[in-house]
C-alpha cells in the first residue's frame, strides 16, 4: 500500500539519480585533483560475477599533493598502482570507498600525472556500494551494469569533474555491450567479443551495460534512437521507442541539438536505481518502462547534466531542476496546461517539504538525503517554472538555449546563470533570484477587497489588497476575477507585505482568485497538508514509524478531514497489528474529504483485511463488496477486492 504515493512523492523516490548527484564532492570541500581522461580495459565475467580492469588515469594536481585520494568501489581490490614510468606506488584503502595513493614525490600545484590502476573484484549484490542502500554495480546474467555512480573506476569530483574516456570491454559471446561513444561493431575474440567506446569531449562517460538484450527496436526513419530490452519487456519496446522519439524531438526543439544525435534507451534490472543517464544513454528499470514522465526526465539530462553540469553542489539546482521542469514542459506539451498545473501542485509539496536553507547552500547537505533531492529537483524545477512566468516564454527559451550554447561540455555556476537570464529578458532579476535562490520559504497570500458599483450602469470597481508574510518578496502575481459575465485577469506587482490593486469589470465580481494557474510557489492550507504527508511517507520509507505518524497527525491538524492523512495513519497501525486503531483511522478516511478519491476503495479493502485477520468473515466480505461498488480500480483495487471475496486475506508471518 505504500506504493499509493502522490505523484510528487513517487518522483522524489524514483529519481534517485538526483540523490547520487556529486557525493564525492562532499568528501572534500575543495577539489584537489582534476581528472582529464581515462583509458580503461575492462573484462566482465557474468557467470562468476567478476570484474577485471586496468585504468590509466590522467590528472592535474590543483594544489600541492603529498597524497592523492580517489574513490573506488569498496568491493574492488587494487592489485597494483604505478606511475607513468611503471614505478609502483603505495595505495591503501580509506573510508567511504576511498583509495589513497602516495606518489614517489609529492606533486606540486599544476603538475600533471598518468597513473595506472590494476584491480578486480566480485560484484553481485550491493555490498561495498559507495551509496548505502543502492545497488549501482552488478556483474551477472542476463544483465550486467556498471553505473558511473558506483565508482567502478578510480575517480574524483563526481558529476562536477568532466573527463574524456576510451573504454574497451571484453564480454562473453551473446552479450550486447552499451556505453557512451561507440566506435563501431564489436570484434570477436576467443570466448567472446571486444567492444570499444570513445567519448572525446569533456563529460561523464563511464556507465557500461552488458546484457542479453533482444535486437534493438527503433522507429522507422529514426534509427538514431534505439531501445534495448530483455525478453520480459520486449512487447513494450515499440511503444517505448515511439515515446522516446517524441520526447527527444520535443527537447531538441526546445533546447537545441544535443551533444550527440544518438540515444540508446536501455532496460536496467529492478534491483538498482529506477533511472540513470550517461552521454547517449537513458537507463530505466524494467518496472518503470511504461512511465513516460520518468523517461522524459532521464532524456532531458542529455542536455541538463551531460551537456551542462553544475560547477558545485550549490549549483545542482540548475541541472536537477531543469531536468524536472523539462519533464513538466513535456507533460504540458502532450497533456495540456491543466495537467501541468496539477503536476505543479504535487511538486510544490516536495519543494517546500525541507525548505530550510537557500538553494545556493544545498552543497552543505548530504546529497543522499530527501532534503537535497527535494530542494534541487523540485524547488529547482519550480524556480524555472516561475522564471518562465516572470520573463515570458520567448526570453525563457532564449536563456535556456544560451546556457547550453555558451557552456556546452562545461559547468555553470548560479551567478553565471543569473547573468544569462537577465541578458535574455533584459530585466532586473535580482529580486527574483534573491527570493528563490538565496532565500527560503514561500508567500502565503490573503486577499481583502471591496466591490463598488460604478455610475450609469458602467460596471463595478474592485479595490483590494494582497497581503503575504514575506517582507522582501517582490513578484508579479495574476488575479482572476470571475464575474456574472466574462472572467477578467489582472497582473499585480506584489511587493512587500501588502500590495493594493484596482480592477474594473462590467459584470459583478463573484470570486477573485490569486495565482489561479499555479505560476508562483506559494503556501496554502492544502499544501501544508501535502507537505506533512510527504514528510511522513519519507520517514516511513526510512523506517521511522513514530516520526511518520507525527507528520500525518500534523496533516490532520491542518485539515482534520484529510482522508489521505487518516489513511496513512491506518496503514502504519495496520503494519503494527494495532487493528482497532487502524480500523478507526480507515473509517476516518471514509468520513473525510475523499481526497484523493482512491482512499475510499482502499479503505474498504483494508477494513476487509482487518476483519479477515480477526475472524469476522461476513464483515470482511461486506467491505470488499463496498470496495467493488466504488468501481475505482486504482492500483488494481477492484481486482484485489474480488479476489478477497473469493478467498480470505491471510497475513504472512513476516508482515
Amino acid at each position: 500500500m505504500t506504493r499509493l504515493f502522490s505523484r510528487a512523492a513517487v518522483f522524489s523516490v524514483v529519481l534517485s539519480l538526483g540523490f547520487v548527484a556529486a557525493h564525492a564532492q562532499q568528501l572534500s570541500t575543495k577539489p584537489l585533483i582534476n581528472i582529464t581522461g581515462y583509458a580503461i580495459d575492462l573484462t566482465v565475467i557474468p557467470s562468476t560475477h567478476e570484474l577485471h580492469a586496468t585504468a590509466k588515469v590522467s590528472f592535474t594536481a590543483l594544489d600541492a599533493l603529498p597524497v592523492a585520494t580517489f574513490e573506488l568501489h569498496s568491493g574492488l581490490k587494487v592489485a597494483k598502482v604505478g606511475d607513468a614510468k611503471g614505478h609502483p606506488l603505495n595505495a591503501e584503502r580509506g573510508q567511504a570507498s576511498t583509495l589513497r595513493v602516495t606518489p614517489a614525490q609529492a606533486l606540486a600545484k599544476g603538475d600533471t600525472a598518468v597513473w595506472t590502476f590494476e584491480y578486480d573484484g566480485t560484484l553481485e549484490n550491493g555490498d561495498g556500494s559507495p551509496v548505502e542502500g543502492l545497488k549501482l554495480a552488478s556483474i551477472g546474467d542476463p544483465i550486467s551494469y556498471l553505473i558511473y555512480a558506483a565508482r567502478w573506476f578510480p575517480m574524483t569530483g563526481y558529476l562536477t569533474d568532466r573527463f574524456t574516456a576510451d573504454i574497451t570491454v571484453h564480454a562473453p559471446a551473446g552479450y550486447t555491450v552499451l556505453g557512451s561513444g561507440s566506435t563501431g561493431a564489436p570484434h570477436a575474440e576467443r570466448g567472446g567479443q571486444t567492444w570499444q567506446f570513445n567519448w572525446d569531449r569533456p563529460g561523464f562517460p563511464g556507465t557500461i551495460v552488458a546484457a542479453k538484450f533482444k535486437s534493438p527496436i527503433a522507429v522507422m526513419g529514426a534509427a538514431n534512437i534505439k531501445v534495448y530490452t530483455t525478453p520480459a519487456h520486449e512487447s513494450a519496446a515499440q511503444q517505448y521507442a515511439q515515446t522516446a522519439n517524441r520526447e527527444y524531438d520535443f527537447f531538441s526543439g526546445t533546447f537545441g541539438p544535443a551533444e550527440s544525435a544518438r540515444l540508446n534507451v536501455i532496460e536496467l534490472p529492478d534491483d538498482t536505481v529506477p533511472a540513470y543517464w550517461a552521454p547517449e544513454m537513458a537507463l530505466v528499470a524494467g518496472a518503470h518502462i511504461t512511465d513516460y514522465r520518468l523517461l522524459a526526465n532521464t532524456i532531458a539530462r542529455q542536455w541538463w547534466s551531460s551537456m551542462v553540469s553544475p560547477a558545485t553542489l550549490n549549483d545542482a539546482w540548475i541541472t536537477n531542476g531543469m531536468s524536472r521542469y523539462g519533464e513538466l514542459m513535456y507533460l504540458e506539451d502532450v497533456a495540456g496546461r491543466q495537467s501541468l498545473e496539477q503536476a505543479i501542485t504535487d511538486v510544490s509539496a516536495s519543494a517546500l517539504a525541507y525548505d530550510t536553507i537557500p538553494l545556493t547552500s544545498a552543497g552543505r547537505l548530504d546529497a543522499f538525503t530527501p532534503q537535497f533531492q527535494s530542494m534541487t529537483l523540485d524547488k529547482g524545477g519550480l524556480v524555472f517554472h516561475m522564471l518562465r512566468y516572470e520573463i515570458g516564454d520567448d526570453a525563457f527559451k532564449k536563456a535556456l538555449q544560451t546556457v547550453l550554447s555558451t557552456h556546452k561540455d562545461s559547468s555553470i555556476s548560479t551567478r553565471e546563470f543569473e547573468k544569462i537570464a537577465e541578458g535574455a529578458s533584459q530585466q532586473n532579476l535580482v529580486p527574483f533570484f534573491a527570493q528563490w535562490l538565496d532565500g527560503t520559504g514561500a508567500p502565503q497570500f490573503t486577499n481583502k477587497y471591496t466591490v463598488y458599483r460604478l455610475g450609469n450602469g458602467t460596471g463595478f470597481r474592485t479595490i483590494g489588497e494582497i497581503d503575504q508574510d514575506l517582507d522582501l518578496f517582490r513578484m508579479p502575481v495574476t488575479l482572476q476575477v470571475q464575474t456574472e459575465g466574462k472572467t477578467e485577469t489582472k497582473q499585480v506587482e506584489v511587493s512587500g507585505s501588502d500590495s493594493q490593486y484596482v480592477i474594473d469589470t462590467f459584470g459583478l465580481p463573484r470570486k477573485i482568485m490569486i495565482d489561479p494557474n499555479n505560476a508562483v510557489l506559494k503556501n496554502t492550507p492544502d499544501l501544508q497538508v501535502r507537505v506533512a504527508i510527504l514528510r511522513g511517507q519519507q520517514l516511513l520509507a526510512q523506517g521511522d514509524t513514530t516520526g511518520a505518524i507525527e507528520e500525518f497527525q500534523n496533516a490532520l491538524k491542518a485539515n482534520p478531514t484529510s482522508s489521505l492523512a487518516s489513511y496513512r495513519i491506518g496503514d502504519v497501525l495496520f503494519a503494527q497489528r494495532n487493528y482497532q486503531a487502524s480500523a478507526n483511522a480507515y473509517r476516518d478516511a471514509l468520513r473525510g474529504d475523499d481526497d484523493p478519491k482512491w482512499t475510499e476503495v482502499w479503505s474498504h479493502i483494508q477494513l476487509g483485511k482487518i476483519f479477515d485477520v480477526t475472524g469476522q468473515r461476513d464483515r470482511a466480505v461486506h467491505e470488499y463488496q463496498q470496495a467493488i461498488q466504488t468501481n475505482d480500480n486504482t492500483q488494481g483495487a477492484v481486482n484485489t477486492a474480488r479476489h478477497y471475496v473469493l478467498k480470505p486475506y491471510v497475513r504472512d508471518e513476516g508482515q
